[in-house]
């Protein structure tokens, strides 16, 4: 998914009524891949952006989209990513009856495929599908929660980061480790270091009026200046 670490900001905090347009600065930007969270409403309280509307801008970039979907029913969102063209689908463990069964069914297809945890979800629910996953996401703060000011990044993230960092390499796997949640241009620098290979970019780090000023400082936190 190109350079490490990935760097791909969340559509659902560009402005949404200008979204091919700073779809396309990004792009001219260096940005490689974006980031589509997908919202059912009842998961996680808010409903900002739509399938139809992911698959419009897929048409209209070049750029990869990376999806996280936030549902309590998965299958529909993930069949339609699929067929969407989406290469990376991260699902969140929480509401999977059926884990192994939907990293199996996005890998046959091609694509990317991972578990993603909400901040106070233990580790071990990915004892027996961590060798399935291509990736796993960590919320920094809870999903669906970005707009809300008493929602600030969890003070364990580096803790759990080095935790599942560890419980990859002791495996000998290699799964990327996603984080979202207020990251910041010091969570970029400080989390590269623990092994963290993507983020995904909000409010707190890219400002919607300066799109490729906001991308040059993050490659440079991230080391890819």
């Amino acid at each position: 998914m190109g350079e490490r670490p990935v760097l791909s900001p969340s559509l659902i905090c560009l402005d949404m009524c200008n979204l091919q347009s700073q779809a396309e600065t990004l792009e001219r930007a260096g940005t490689d891949v974006l980031h589509a969270d997908i919202v059912d409403g009842h998961f996680s309280p808010s409903l900002p952006l739509g399938l139809e509307t992911v698959k419009q801008l897929k048409s209209r970039t070049d750029m990869v989209i990376d999806s996280h979907v936030m549902a309590t029913e998965n299958d529909y969102f993930v069949d339609e990513l699929l067929d969407i063209g989406a290469a990376q689908i991260v699902f969140h463990m929480e509401t999977e009856p059926h884990a192994d069964h939907q990293l199996k069914k996005i890998k046959e297809r091609g694509v990317r495929a991972g578990v993603a945890l909400k901040p106070a979800t233990p580790l071990c629910e990915l004892e027996y599908i961590l060798e399935y996953c291509d990736s796993v996401l960590l919320m920094l703060i809870n999903p669906g929660y970005a707009w809300s000011a008493y929602e600030r990044q969890v003070p364990y993230a580096e803790r759990k980061i080095k935790l599942l960092a560890a419980m990859i390499r002791e495996r000998g796997l290699e799964i990327d480790i996603i984080v979202d949640g207020r990251i910041s241009l010091q969570n970029v620098a400080d989390f590269t270091a623990l092994g963290v290979s993507q983020f995904v970019l909000g409010s707190t780090c890219l400002k919607t009026d300066d799109l490729g000023g906001s991308m040059e400082k993050l490659r440079g936190a991230a080391g890819l200046a």
